[in-house]
Order: structure tokens, then C-alpha cells, then sequence
């Protein structure tokens, strides 16, 4: 039977299903409507694209170390309540396995899982399975030649995953496990500041340049002659940029040490070079814009429409 575009809209009017699912269902159901809904159905794909324009704002990052490499995940639910789903947790503790060697987004979606799908297959039937939208968001990665890659979680819900996720990369010959305890401070460290960069050469110039546009502001609004403001904004800038950048932050476990002069104590103590080579920090949820719902008000039109 012929497959025109009237039969494929019409099965995506009835399931929600994307274009070319349903072309692939009514072509492997040869045109049969119900057969198709039944088909997509099966897949989770008629369930899940029914819930793919809700907000996924809740789940879990997960971490992933492998010594000289480390991964991050960031896998959304719809619900906090999903993302200490058991089923769910094992989903994003595969997918984060599956980063240390999958470090972009497209490699790691398309990345075939133990069930033998892909990581984006896999969680559509898995939304079919739970009932609630879910994605896989983003990956970051680390890695060094020679040295360390550690790592923290932090409002940890279960063995590596929680609500932030830190690498912290360190370049080294010295005692891994010495390095492993030095990264998991600095990443602890990291989670709490969320440094914009590890060195000033590092920063956003757009966010620099927007920072010295407001300190400006803000001294012209005390009267004083340019030349002094000027001297004002440069001072504001210094403190800005070592409250900012990592290697210039004060450790928070000492209140003293720059995070550069930590790393420096520790090389002396080791009797080893270490450079802090890269981070990473991920944050549940950072940058999606949240639906705020009002219960209270959808119990009062529940009970009005009544």
C-alpha cells in the first residue's frame, strides 16, 4: 500500500509521533493505521514524543573517572521523584560510562548502550517505560597524559550522581594517590566557588568587558573626576578577577592559600611538578528556564470547572 503524506499526518495527529517514525511504522505496518499506532506504541515513541515539550528540569549529573580521564552527565527527568528512580539511576550511570570515551554530545547520543540501541533510543524507550519526559542535556570531559583526573559530586543521591558534578584535571608524575586526594579538594573547592575560568587569559572577554562596563557605572555615580574612576574601576577589576579565576582564588578549606599556591605546596611535597591543566564544573539544571506551577490555583479551576 502506498504511504502518502495524508495517512503519515494523520498518524501523527493521533500519536504525537514524530514525521518519519510514523512514515516507518505505517511502511513496516504496510499503511495499516491501527497496526502503526500499536507499533509506535511498542517502541515508547508515541508515549514519549507525547511528553517531549514538557520542561525536564529535575535528574542527575553523574561523574565518571577512569584515571587519566573523566566524564560528566547531565541527564534531565521531568521530577526529583524520577531521578531516584533505580532504573533511571542505572540509565545514567551507563550513559556516564559511556562518556569517557564518547566526550561530545552527537558521539555519546549515538553511542550504543548494553541493550544495544543508542543512548538516544534508549532513553526514549525508557520514557515510554517511566512516563516522563527525559534527555540526555550535555557531556564535559578531562584528560592528561600523564597524571590524574579526579572528581567530586556534590547533594550526592546515589554513588557518583547528584546535583553538581566537578573534574578537576592534574598533569603530574607523582603519587596518584596523593594527586587523586589534591583534585578532589580542588573539585569540592570548585563546586562551592563555580570559578567563570582557570586563568584570567581564560575569561569570556564579553563577560570582562560587561563587568567593567557596571563598575564604571557604578564609580561615575560618586561624582568623582574620570581619572579617578578610572583608577576605581582598575582596583574593582583586580578583585574581580581573583575572586573569579580558580588559580587565583583563596582556598575555601584554608581561607589563606591561593588555589595556585596549594597546588605548589603539594608539587613541593610530592618532590614532583603538577600543573592544574583543566576543569570542569556542571550544575543540575543551570540555564533551563524552569515552569513555576501554582497548585493552588490549579485545585481552584479543577474544582471551579467542576
Amino acid at each position: 500500500m502506498a504511504i502518502t503524506a495524508k495517512l503519515v499526518k494523520e498518524l501523527r495527529d493521533k500519536t504525537s509521533a514524530g514525521m518519519m517514525d510514523c512514515k516507518k511504522a505505517l511502511t513496516e505496518c504496510d499503511g495499516d493505521l491501527e497496526a502503526a499506532i500499536d507499533w509506535l506504541r511498542k517502541k515508547g515513541i508515541a508515549k514519549a514524543d507525547k511528553k517531549a515539550g514538557r520542561v525536564a528540569a529535575e535528574g542527575l549529573v553523574a561523574l565518571n573517572l577512569a584515571g587519566t580521564k573523566g566524564a560528566l552527565v547531565e541527564v534531565n527527568s521531568e521530577t526529583d521523584f524520577v531521578a531516584r528512580n533505580e532504573e533511571f539511576q542505572s540509565a545514567v550511570t551507563e550513559i556516564a560510562g559511556l562518556a569517557i570515551n564518547n566526550t561530545d554530545f552527537d558521539s555519546l547520543n549515538a553511542a550504543t548502550t548494553a541493550a544495544g540501541t543508542s543512548v538516544g533510543d534508549y532513553l526514549t524507550a525508557l520514557v515510554g517505560k517511566i512516563g516522563e519526559n527525559m534527555s540526555l542535556r550535555r557531556v564535559a570531559a578531562q584528560s592528561v597524559s600523564n597524571g590524574v583526573v579526579s572528581g567530586y559530586i556534590h547533594n550526592s543521591v546515589a554513588t557518583d550522581m547528584g546535583k553538581i558534578g566537578v573534574l578537576v584535571a592534574l598533569e603530574s608524575d607523582g603519587d596518584a594517590g596523593k594527586l587523586e586526594e589534591l583534585g578532589k579538594k580542588i573539585a569540592m573547592h570548585i563546586a562551592a566557588t563555580n570559578p567563570l575560568a582557570l586563568n584570567v587569559e581564560d575569561l569570556d572577554q564579553s563577560v570582562v568587558a560587561k563587568e567593567r562596563e557596571m563598575l564604571a557605572a557604578e564609580a561615575r555615580e560618586s561624582g568623582k573626576p574620570e581619572n579617578i574612576i578610572e583608577k576605581m574601576v582598575e582596583g574593582r577589576m583586580t578583585k574581580f578577577f581573583k575572586e573569579s579565576v580558580l588559580s587565583t582564588q583563596i582556598f575555601v578549606m584554608d581561607g589563606e592559600r591561593s588555589i595556585a599556591q596549594v597546588v605548589a605546596d603539594e608539587a613541593k611535597a610530592l618532590g614532583s611538578d603538577i600543573t592544574l591543566k583543566g576543569y570542569s564544573r556542571m550544575e543540575l539544571g543551570e540555564g533551563i528556564e524552569k515552569k513555576e506551577e501554582d497548585f493552588a490555583a490549579e485545585v481552584a479551576a479543577a474544582v471551579s470547572a467542576s
